[in-house]
């Protein structure tokens, strides 16, 4: 009974956030013909995770620092959150820090919805798919202190046994702050 209840409670607070489009600052994308290759490739296929998959990447106990955002396409802080998400893998390029964007979108945007938003923002290496649906109340237990599962964004730091738990939108300076505490 716990579990749906949980259960629930993660699909209602996911579908409760506000939806927002991405957009440039005109308004218009724009693109540079020298930009444009005349070969396309096709872009790699975004990973799907299972919730035991996802566990063992949150379980990771390394030198490296793990950041990993949860977010949703329509879930407009999680958007404005993103860019500084992608300053650091900027900045941080050749560090021991690896940041992941975890998916919790609806299976039925996997294939069109999220490989767009991915590709507008830059963010498709660093994506990955998880079903949100199949999460219960002991995956959030085995993996997070504070996070229940009912509201995004979140934002998860490991490196070694340290561990940071953001809820919620978080700005460039704090990630900039939690960042710099976790690789002293």
């Amino acid at each position: 009974m716990k579990k749906i209840i949980l259960s629930t409670l993660f699909l209602i607070s996911v579908f409760s956030c506000k939806k927002e489009s991405a957009k440039t600052e005109d308004g218009m994308a724009v693109q540079d013909s020298a930009s444009v290759s005349e070969t396309t490739e096709a872009p790699a296929a975004l990973k799907m995770y299972t919730a035991e998959q996802t566990s063992e990447f949150l379980g990771k106990k390394n030198d490296t620092l793990y950041v990993t955002n949860f977010f949703a396409t329509w879930c407009g802080p999680c958007v404005k959150e993103i860019p500084h998400f992608k300053n650091k893998i900027q900045e941080l390029k050749g560090k021991p820090v690896k940041i992941t964007f975890v998916s919790v979108d609806s299976k039925t945007d996997w294939n069109t919805k999220v490989p767009q938003f991915v590709d507008a923002q830059g963010i498709r290496n660093n994506t990955v798919l998880l079903d949100g649906q199949l999460l219960g109340g002991d995956f959030f237990a085995a993996n997070f202190k504070s996070w229940d599962g009912g509201a995004i964004p979140f934002t998860f730091m490991r490196r070694g046994d340290k561990t940071d738990e953001t809820l919620g939108m978080i700005s460039e300076e704090q990630l900039t702050e939690k960042i710099n505490s976790l690789l002293k």
